[in-house]
């Protein structure tokens, strides 16, 4: 997760996360990704049910009910566990999340134990009344899913009027006074369409985007010929960049990130290098802060059956289920071989990736990238910086 309006708009400084001492039990929620503990943030697919069909989710979601979710009681003792291991947030997905009925008792019940609460959603369920609650338990954010204006949504998701319905979703949260967010996966069917999301950011004022690259996983490996070419992926990084600083120099900024590509970090420091040497300094630093792909480390998974996972995208790979054992256990347990060799991945990659300057900024980006199109420790093929730019 690179922080686009942080670092290329100054609006966070090292001494932000300093003055914190880089806690993750005491960063607030916009610096999480610069403490130094990286105590996980868990994303808890609670569901496999959708009520939509998009081209590239990642869970292989359908609209049929599925017998083996952990149950309401199994849910809170994972959350009472992940509060005492020190997870800061609790991201609650899916298939759909607002499809399960205990979602509002799972979210009130990380509340009391201190946790942020968050969820990733299509939004297309979020009625008034929904809102209402959610913003009742404490909800701290709710994630919407568009991927473009109407035509491409809908295509993409699946579903006709799936775009009007995300729509009405935000302003039922934004008129809850939920922080609300847009999540956009980047692609061929999309990227033309990513000022037109900086359009409605701004028309419906909305804070916050999320600009993610495709990942190859569940139905996003059956369109991986939909990713963009490197030099399309570095245009579209440009173009947010743009985007971003023109609504900041306007005086109307948005918080914009991007996500699952972390060559946006050393791209976005050597453009600033280029305009802001002073400022690139500082960016530099909390580059380092970040410390780039944090999949079994400072981001984890659990599945809606409580299999464990390095991230929402290794479904291929469990660690072991909560059924069985604490999260906390499975998460500290550096007997399993691949869990070991994530938490220590810049030992272990190999090819331009071993000799890269930004390593230490990257940590070698996806591994389950590099996995779905060939081997698990060469390169990730979305990295899109030229051999002089990674040169020692």
């Amino acid at each position: 997760m690179i922080g686009i309006s942080k670092l290329y708009c100054g609006t966070v400084e090292p001494s932000d996360a300093l003055r914190y001492e880089r806690k993750s039990s005491q960063l607030p929620s916009h610096l999480l990704q610069f403490s130094k503990d990286k105590k996980p943030v868990v994303v808890w697919n609670i569901t496999r049910r959708c009520n939509l069909k998009c081209i590239h989710c990642y869970a292989h979601a359908k609209d049929q009910t599925f017998k083996n979710e952990l149950s309401t009681e199994q849910g809170k003792v994972l959350l009472d566990d992940l509060a005492q291991f020190g997870s800061p947030v609790i991201l609650f997905s899916g298939g759909e999340p607002t499809i399960r009925k205990d979602l509002p008792e799972l979210a009130e019940y990380a509340v009391s134990k201190g946790m942020r609460a968050v969820i990733s959603t299509n939004g297309t369920l979020i009625s008034k009344e929904m809102a209402r609650i959610l913003k009742e338990i404490g909800l701290s954010y709710v994630g919407i899913s568009i991927d473009g204006v109407e035509e491409t949504n809908d295509r993409f998701r699946g579903v006709k009027g799936a775009f009007k319905a995300a729509l009405k979703g935000i302003e039922n949260c934004r008129d809850a006074g939920i922080k609300v967010g847009l999540r956009f996966t980047i692609n061929k069917f999309n990227v033309n369409d990513i000022s037109n999301i900086f359009k409605l950011l701004e028309d419906m004022e909305i804070p916050r985007a999320c600009f993610y690259h495709l990942v190859y996983a569940g139905r996003g490996t059956e369109i991986i010929k939909e990713d963009l070419s490197l030099d399309e992926t570095r245009s579209a990084v440009d173009l947010i960049m743009d985007h971003t600083k023109d609504l900041h120099d306007r005086g109307k900024p948005k918080e914009i990130l991007t996500v699952d590509n972390h060559a946006d970090g050393p791209y976005l420091y050597l453009r600033l290098l280029k305009e802001n040497p002073e400022q690139a300094k500082k960016v530099l630093e909390l580059l380092k802060m970040n410390e780039g792909n944090s999949s079994g480390i400072g981001i984890g998974c659990v599945s809606w059956d409580g299999e464990v996972h390095a991230d929402q995208f290794w479904r291929h790979h469990s660690f072991g289920n909560i059924k069985d054992r604490p999260f906390s256990e499975i998460w500290t347990d550096t007997s399993e071989p691949l869990m070991k060799k994530l938490k220590e991945k810049k030992k272990h990659v190999m090819g331009r990736c071993s000799t890269c300057r930004w390593l230490d900024i990257c940590a070698g980006n996806f591994r389950v990238r590099a996995e779905a199109t060939g081997d698990l420790w060469m390169p990730d093929p979305a990295c899109y910086l030229t051999d002089e730019e990674i040169s020692l």
